[in-house]
């Protein structure tokens, strides 16, 4: 079995990731800050996999650590050896990742996301672990059509979140290009993960008030937050608001887990893949659909374009189905069903 280290492992991505890594068989070693995520998520993986007669006995170690810190990092890698469970491969969520935060604080995010990345390079090479899965963002593109993205489309970030992100990725393809026999790198771009896992135990638990458009719409439909604030009904879309390309948190996690797969077994290489459905939704169809699909109202307001925002970006997936063989398989609706399912259980969060 191989022992993968998890980087932000008990965020959203992340602990839906861990779940299905522990599913396929996998030792996971999860770092994660706890700055804005929870322990509870470890917990409720494992009750998950208990009710489905899956014994992880071993095969799971959560350790709380910061990646500012590299001897918080190298404790990690250190148990691994003494356990002879080697890690040979970190997929690495960890990071700060609100765009509005990142316009009033960028010092944080570079901080936090750059050094933090820079850290953790170190200790890979260190201890001879070359294969990682970066968790990208889609805004590191240049958002100026109403066409969807590709990989190989410009990039240039609007806010400091996407210019964190578009640096460690340059960092990345430097490290690639520095020893090309000895590196496995994939970059996955992924647009607006939404939804839960479907057993309601595990899903979006933001500590702090979220930016977010579908935790905030969540939390409006249990009576959390008044209304919605929709930032700006001018942009150059069919109704006015923003369209996103909103893909289920599962559907995202299996693409970690192909990636995995795929790195592992081919030759050393650098890989960037959009993770999407390729189908984009507005921010008015998203509150109809949730108001549908849950039989609930969403009430919302309408307020002045946010700085950092952009009108359309939504993904053009084909490569990451053309090399992982992945598709979506659960759709706007299951987001819906899922994410509220999760709300309902959980309406404190954990």
């Amino acid at each position: 079995m191989k022992s993968i280290l998890i980087t932000g492992g008990a965020g959203f991505i992340g602990s839906h990731t861990c779940l299905l890594l522990l599913e396929k068989g996998y030792i996971i070693f999860i770092v994660d800050s706890f700055i804005n995520s929870s322990d509870q998520s470890i917990e409720r993986i494992s009750t998950i996999l208990k009710k489905q007669g899956i014994n992880i006995e071993g095969r799971i170690y959560l350790i709380k650590g910061d990646l500012k810190k590299k001897c918080d990092i190298e404790k990690v890698f250190e148990m691994s050896f003494t356990l002879q469970k080697n890690i040979e491969c970190v997929i690495h969520f960890a990071g700060l990742k609100s765009v509005f935060d990142s316009v009033r604080k960028p010092i944080n995010y570079w901080e936090n996301n750059v050094n933090g990345t820079i850290n953790l390079l170190k200790v890979m090479e260190k201890y001879n672990c070359r294969n990682i899965v970066f968790s990208s963002s889609a805004t590191v593109y240049k958002i100026n059509t109403s066409e969807p993205v590709g990989e190989n489309d410009p990039c240039q970030p609007v806010n400091p979140y996407g210019n964190t992100k578009l640096a460690i990725e340059k960092f990345l393809n430097d490290l690639y290009k520095s020893q090309p026999n000895s590196w496995r790198i994939a970059c996955l771009r992924y647009f607006n993960p939404v939804g839960a896992h479907e057993s309601g135990l595990l899903g979006e638990c933001p500590l702090n008030r979220p930016n977010n458009l579908y935790p905030r719409i969540t939390r409006v439909a249990i009576g959390k937050i008044d209304k919605i604030k929709i930032f700006g009904l001018d942009w150059p879309t069919r109704d006015g608001t923003c369209i996103r390309d909103y893909i289920h948190v599962m559907d995202i996690a299996e693409g970690h887990l192909l990636t995995l797969d795929h790195l592992l077994k081919e030759k050393s290489q650098f890989l960037t893949l959009n993770l999407g459905t390729g189908k984009g939704t507005s921010v008015i169809e998203l509150i109809r659909k949730f108001e549908k699909v849950n039989n609930v109202k969403i009430p919302f307001s309408f307020d002045k374009r946010r700085i950092g925002d952009s009108p359309f970006v939504v993904a053009d997936n084909s490569l990451a189905m053309s090399i992982l063989n992945w598709t979506p398989k659960k759709n706007i609706d299951d987001a819906c069903r899922d994410g509220w399912n999760w709300q309902l259980k959980n309406p404190n969060g954990f």
